[in-house]
């Protein structure tokens, strides 16, 4: 599957961005499917997954500011931001697996080129 991450941009303190995934292929709804973002100097870090039946898994600094959704029918994952803050400033990207929902990047087998996100204070 080929991945393709699009909606980063500036934002201040306290605003939403809406992150899309598109994905190619047939076979989208099977794929677990994942964000992670990497800010610079740092490690690349989970950000939240959802398995193909919606089970939804959030990383502790983005629950309850960040939704991770899917629409199998447009090959389309997303993940809505908000209330960003500026520790939220990294490069965001998708990725999907098989089997059962992961935090570990290295259980991911596609990915996404990643789309930059930049929170102003």
């Amino acid at each position: 599957v080929q991945l393709q991450a699009c909606g980063g941009g500036l934002v201040q303190a306290g605003g939403s961005l809406r992150l899309s995934c598109a994905a190619s292929g047939r076979t989208f709804s099977s794929y677990v499917m994942g964000w992670f973002r990497q800010a610079p100097r740092k490690e690349r870090e989970f950000v939240a997954a959802i398995s193909w039946n919606d089970g939804k898994y959030y990383g502790d600094s983005v629950k309850g500011r960040f939704t991770i959704s899917r629409d199998n029918a447009k090959n389309t994952l997303y993940l809505q931001m908000n209330s960003l803050k500026p520790e939220d400033t990294a490069v965001y990207y998708c990725a999907a697996k098989y089997s059962g929902p992961s935090r570990l990047e290295g259980e991911y087998d596609y990915w996404g080129q990643g789309t930059l996100v930049t929170v102003s204070s």
